[in-house]
């Protein structure tokens, strides 16, 4: 990446999982406008309020697993216009917690269980296309289905574990995760 004569083009979404990862990245406190200085947030569920994913995005950090179509979409988009796709936090790693609902084999058990088994006097199965996303049978980490440039374990990483990983970036240099400090899971 060119930083010297332009900002990154930087992105994060947010997937199946808690929103942990975002706030370990609100805990980058001061450095936030070390970064600012450096990055431009193109898109985020925490740092802009852009509501498409824009073209030639620099860097995007993904949080969470692929759990239904509409992550699904996103991440498609997200590869096919970023440069560098960083798989963040353990649930983009390994699909995690969210990807509990595997063991039930399929989505129907898990739809039945919440939406009528666990129902209200109106319990029902939602089904409103374009509005309620479908899930997928599997919930799958990121790099199930797309190319991935670094990985972020944790959960959550912690702030200085993200600077340490998108600092080098900034400058136009591949980050070095080695290390219990950088690798941990969990």
């Amino acid at each position: 990446m060119d930083t010297v004569n332009k900002k990154v083009k930087l992105a994060t979404i947010w997937l199946a999982g808690c929103s942990g990862c975002h706030m370990s990245f609100l805990d980058l406190d001061e450095w936030l406008f070390e970064l600012a200085k450096f990055a431009d947030m193109v898109y985020s569920p925490v740092g802009s309020d852009i509501k498409d994913y824009p073209e030639d995005v620099d860097v995007c950090l993904v949080e969470g697993a692929v759990a239904n179509e509409e992550n699904l979409e996103l991440l498609y988009k997200v590869r096919q216009r970023t440069k560098f796709v960083i798989s963040f936090g353990d649930c983009a790693v390994t699909a995690n917690v969210p990807a509990m609902r595997n063991m039930l084999g399929s989505s129907e058990p898990v739809l039945k269980r919440c939406y009528l088994e666990l129902g209200d006097n109106t319990a029902q199965l939602p089904h409103e296309p374009g509005i309620v996303p479908e899930l997928l049978d599997r919930v799958r980490p990121i790099h199930e289905l797309v190319d991935i440039d670094l990985f972020i374990p944790g959960c959550p990483p912690s702030a200085p574990r993200i600077q340490a990983a998108i600092e080098p970036l900034l400058k136009g240099e591949q980050p070095v995760m080695e290390g219990r400090s950088m690798i941990k899971f969990g």
